[in-house]
């Protein structure tokens, strides 16, 4: 791999040793559905220079003198922009600009980054709608905020939001998201519009941007968790040659080199590469990890209206499992922060791979069709010492006899959706549309073992605290569980402009899942078989109501359902969990649309959440009911600004209560574990002259980990563990001047101490200080 590389950058090195030290200006125009606008005006308004958009959008302006200067795009029938722009020597400034529909059905065109959170449509919304016209709340991370930040992790990213946080790391090798009280599991995470597996460390070097809708979504993808969805949206082929070479180093031996390549193979076909591997230790004794990545895509212009793009990703993932030190008497141990407990040979081996279709046609100017397809593959391998407190619990005077765990599991997942997206008239009355099906299905394999006992004890207290066994015994299986699931839905959505002022967004999904599961236990040489079929509509209504092009007040309610697993006292399966989300809220753009002003309230509320069953005193954790009820309810306030002298603010504040309301197993009233109270974040940037700057922080409130009390059981010994609360801020700066670029970065500049708990097992701490330095070559 390292001589590929070498050869790589020996080859870009030489090419680009030619290039003029003239600056030069280069982009894209591209409507609302990515299609490329033919004839668009691009001008430096000092110069006196310009040139037309050509037949694919595309636009350059060579052999230009560094300075300043106002950027004018402009065409008939379209509003026109003046927008400030950079340009420095030898270096090509590569602008995306986008044609954007406002509310008079007018085009605008404005450039990526310098867009207010108001008016970036999101993917993953389906149609390009601006959130300004959303009944819903909706937060784009661009690829300018990424890079500022210069993130590495999903906590990274999410340090820019608020209502959306990590609420757990299990063992260190994942990291588990939540959002408005609910966890978004895989089926709430997509990459470019797929599900992707979220048991493992996201890659985000090879990421544009990510998108986040909160609130309810099941009327787009189905069986999702209420609290939101996510999707990484990776870079994609441009037509101009360009891409960046780069190695990044860090605190406790972080080494990171990062391919980044594009260009036009013919004037219909481009390619880019996105390629990293990484390898550190960690502030943990013992603790290591290695990671590969590679993301290769195509895109084919196969006719004026006819787009498809290609893509492959895949990541492997290999490190060690860590679950910490664990609770003693349900309070967090205190031992020195790096002290690793696990044994010195365990490893978590994780690896993703995929490949994804996307073909979309313009019918007409107003109606488009999207067809996309994908698969993937995915799977663990783990063996380890069992979580603390899993099976053996820490004595007081820290004690702990250490069991072994051993498990894999592999899923082959696939996909195929159409969408047909428009606009037509009945009258004077807009409608934009959206008619949609989906089919897709899941067949995980898993395999358990038989637990290793009392592998050997440790001290977690003593100043030597791991024992001297090294020995990998073999541990023999347990069970095998094949667990297919297939499931369709079809859809249609509809936002109609009833005036100027007045939108009003009405839809209904249908959605049929069958799940299967077939249980081999190797101790019987029995396979139990079960099959339930569950099918739930999804209906969403949301009202806008606009009094200036610059204020919207709206109210949505929306239906989503939860699969729930096992049987009702008659061996019957449950029928899913229906689950009532409202949300209301107010946008505002103040100051010309300088600044992004916007607060939501929402109420999720779950009544017939299914709890162990207590009828005839039953204690089989199969056997349950839909007697409890759960809900969310809270406040977010998102601000944002253009950047104004360079510099740029983003901030946000949550209150969230995520509680039970009904129950017969649980304290009513009492909260649910790892949700915080309150979260805040603010993010201020800094551009000028090749200097970059930024400082992110972010506010966890309290919450609680541990179990939560049990009131249907007597003299019960489980209680919660209250995690304080903690504020981290980072710092990062980089410079560039020509073709390179340094970047540097100092993450928990307070070395602040907090925890990522998992019940009572898994206690790790977050990270120390620590810091990462880079340098690119960008051409």
């Amino acid at each position: 791999m390292s001589n590929k590389i070498r050869l790589i950058a020996l080859f870009i090195l030489t090419s680009t040793s030619i290039i003029a030290q003239n600056a030069r200006l280069a982009g894209s125009v591209l409507d609302a559905r990515r299609k490329p606008v033919t004839g668009v005006n691009v001008r430096l308004l000092e110069l006196k220079k310009g040139k037309l958009s050509d037949e694919a959008g595309q636009f350059s302006i060579p052999s230009l003198p560094s300075g300043t200067y106002t950027l004018q795009a402009s065409y008939v029938g379209y509003k026109t922009l003046q927008q400030s722009v950079t340009l420095e020597e030898g270096k090509t400034l590569n602008l995306a600009l986008e044609l954007l529909e406002t509310a008079t059905d007018l085009k605008e065109i404005v450039v990526m980054g310098h867009v207010s959170q108001n008016e970036k449509p999101v993917s993953i919304g389906k149609l390009p709608i601006r959130p300004m016209d959303l009944p819903q709340s909706v937060m784009t991370l661009d690829r300018t905020l990424l890079e500022t930040q210069q993130v590495r992790s999903m906590s990274d990213v999410l340090m820019n939001t608020n209502g959306v946080y990590i609420m757990g790391t299990t063992g260190g090798y994942q990291e588990e998201i939540s959002a408005r009280g609910f966890s978004m599991g895989s089926s709430n995470t997509f990459k470019n519009g797929m599900r992707y597996a979220n048991g493992m460390m996201s890659e985000l070097s090879g990421i544009e941007k990510v998108e986040i809708l909160k609130g309810s979504a099941a009327i787009l993808y189905g069986n999702v968790a209420a609290g939101g969805v996510l999707n990484l949206v990776t870079k994609k082929p441009k037509f101009n040659f360009g891409g960046e070479i780069s190695l990044r180093s860090g605190s406790w031996g972080l080494i990171k080199p990062s391919i980044d390549l594009y260009g036009g193979l013919s004037s219909k076909v481009a390619v880019r590469l996105n390629a990293t591997h990484e390898q550190a230790n960690s502030f943990r004794e013992g603790v290591r990890s290695e990671r590969f990545y590679v993301n290769p895509s195509l895109l084919f212009k196969l006719s004026d209206k006819t787009e498809l793009v290609v893509e492959g990703d895949y990541l492997e993932d290999k490190r060690t499992p860590d679950f910490g030190a664990g609770i003693i008497n349900y309070k967090i141990v205190d031992v020195p922060r790096e002290r690793f407990l696990g044994v010195a040979w365990s490893y978590m081996n994780q690896n993703q791979s995929s490949i994804t279709t996307s073909l979309t046609h313009r019918l007409t100017d107003q109606w488009t069709i999207k067809l996309m397809a994908g698969i993937r593959n995915n799977g663990f391998d783990l063996f380890s010492n069992a979580r603390p407190n899993a099976g053996s619990f820490v004595s007081e005077d820290g004690r702990w006899i250490r069991n072994l765990q051993k498990a894999n599991a592999r899923e082959n997942y696939g996909i195929a959706q159409v969408d047909l997206a428009g606009t037509l008239h009945t009258g004077v009355i807009k409608h934009q549309l959206l008619v949609g099906a989906d089919s897709d299905y899941f067949n995980t394999v898993t395999q358990a073992f038989n637990q290793f006992v009392r592998y050997d004890t440790i001290n977690i207290l003593g100043p030597n605290p791991v024992a001297k066994r090294v020995d990998q015994p073999a541990m023999t299986p347990f069970t095998t569980t094949t667990a297919p699931i297939n499931r369709a839905g079809i859809y249609v959505q509809d936002l109609v402009h009833v005036s100027e002022k007045m939108k009003l967004l009405v839809g209904l999904r249908y959605s049929y899942q069958q799940t299967t599961s077939e249980l081999y236990t190797y101790s019987t040489s029995k396979t139990t078989v079960s099959t339930n079929f569950d099918g739930a509509f999804s209906p969403r209504f949301g009202l806008v109501f606009q009094p200036t092009k610059s204020h919207a007040i709206f109210a949505s309610y929306a239906n989503s359902f939860a699969l729930n697993s096992g049987v009702d006292i008659n061996n019957n399966a449950l029928p899913p969990s229906l689950i009532d989300q409202y949300e209301l809220g107010i946008k505002n753009e103040l100051f010309k649309g300088m600044l992004s002003a916007n607060v939501t309230a929402y109420r999720i509320l779950n009544n017939n959440l299914a709890q162990n069953s207590l009828i005839n005193a039953t204690t089989y954790s199969y056997v349950k009911e839909l007697v409890g009820a759960v809900q969310s309810e809270g406040l977010e306030i998102d601000l944002s600004t253009k950047p104004v002298a360079g510099i740029s603010f983003t901030g946000g504040y949550s209150y969230n209560e995520t509680k039970y309301v009904k129950s017969n197993t649980y304290i009513e009233g009492s909260l649910l574990r790892y949700n915080p109270n309150h979260t805040a974040n603010i993010g201020i940037s800094f551009r000028h002259n090749g200097w970059q700057a930024g400082l992110t922080s972010v506010y966890i409130g309290e919450r609680f980990a541990g179990r939560s009390t049990r009131v249907a059981v007597a003299n019960d010994a489980y209680r919660l563990i209250e995690l304080p609360a903690y504020t981290q801020v980072d710092f990062s700066l980089s410079y560039r001047i020509k073709h390179f670029i340094v970047r540097s970065k100092v993450a928990n500049l307070g070395d602040v101490l907090s925890y990522n708990v998992h019940d009572d097992n898994s206690v790790n701490p977050i990270t120390p200080r620590n810091y990462s330095l880079s340098l690119t070559f960008a051409f």
